[in-house]
């Protein structure tokens, strides 16, 4: 088994990946709202020494970041990682990260 997860600053390819993920029969992920450090870092207001952050950010205009995660065993893990890989191109910068680490014990998927 492997929880993989998909970082996602491209939003705007969410539903596209939901689809192609549902397609290929991966089903019960959970989707987060995330934020990036540097914005987290901007939003403090009394520390003026992340000013020149937050101006930049202001130009820049950080993004939110959609957070999935997927518990899936190992065979569907694969398959997924590619057709995610297929939609989203993770070598441009600042797109996203997927990570996949392993797990030991899960219950709750309602497998036996």
């Amino acid at each position: 088994m492997q929880a993989l997860i998909l970082i996602l600053k491209q939003v705007d390819l969410i539903d596209k990946i939901l689809q192609q993920l549902a397609e290929e029969g991966i089903r019960g992920g959970t989707v987060l709202e995330g934020s990036g450090m540097a914005k987290t870092l901007c939003d403090l207001n009394d520390t003026p020494m992340f000013g020149i952050l937050r101006h930049l950010a202001e130009e820049d205009g950080f993004e939110a970041s959609k957070v999935m995660i997927f518990v899936l065993d190992d065979k569907r893990a694969v398959v997924a990682r590619n057709m995610i890989k297929k939609v989203v191109d993770l070598s441009v910068p600042n797109t996203g990260i997927m990570f996949a680490l392993p797990i030991t014990y899960v219950e709750g998927l309602g497998e036996e």
